[in-house]
């Protein structure tokens, strides 16, 4: 763990990094490799909430600048510069997706994901949308692929509508059911799970 003057330090610099590449679109972060500094008392919740020495970070502008350097290596999660590489801790996925637009209907359906940090993902090959189900009580987990290995949790009204849109389709030998975006269709649950007991 960093040293708190060095944390200080740190956070100001990533910062001022962020700052830099705002309005240039995203950084190229999967092509830096800088030294690894150590990790930063910053944390992102399952519900979205940043987090940085404790305190919930309150500006939604400065959550969009941090979020545009956030790089996933393995299971791990950092903030990464031209020249610095800070871990930082991720409780579930790193963004949540709030909302999404639907065009068109079954087979030939989009659905366009908004992220709480204003990423667009149009689900698809490139943007899969997976669910995860808790293997004690059942409940669905639903994440979509916004970019480079980051992923958003749908959250729970989302994941309704999604399943108002929902369809039964085989999938690998088996009827699921599921929704289409981008000539895909992605499994929620085994059909005949729908009508079990």
């Amino acid at each position: 763990m960093l040293t708190q003057n060095t944390v200080k330090v740190t956070a100001e610099s990533i910062l001022a990094s962020a700052k830099a590449a705002k309005g240039r679109g995203l950084p190229p972060v999967h092509a830096w490799n800088p030294e690894f500094c150590g990790d930063l008392d910053m944390r992102i919740a399952r519900d979205g909430t940043w987090f940085y020495l404790g305190t919930p970070i309150g500006r939604p502008e400065l959550v969009r600048l941090f979020s545009t350097i956030l790089r996933k290596d393995g299971d791990q999660y950092f903030l990464v510069t031209p020249v610095e590489k800070v871990g930082i801790t991720v409780e579930d996925a790193p963004f949540v997706a709030v909302d999404f637009d639907v065009e068109g209907t079954g087979e030939t359906q989009s659905l366009t994901f908004l992220t709480n940090v204003a990423d667009k993902a149009a689900a698809g090959p490139d943007h899969p949308i997976r669910v995860v189900r808790d293997p004690e009580t059942g409940e669905p987990s639903p994440y979509v692929l916004v970019r480079d290995r980051l992923e958003a949790l749908i959250d729970r009204k989302s994941f309704y509508r999604l399943v108002d849109l929902g369809d039964t389709c085989e999938s690998e030998g088996q009827d699921w059911f599921g929704v289409w975006s981008g000539g895909t269709f992605f499994p929620i649950i085994p059909a005949d799970e729908l009508t079990a007991p």
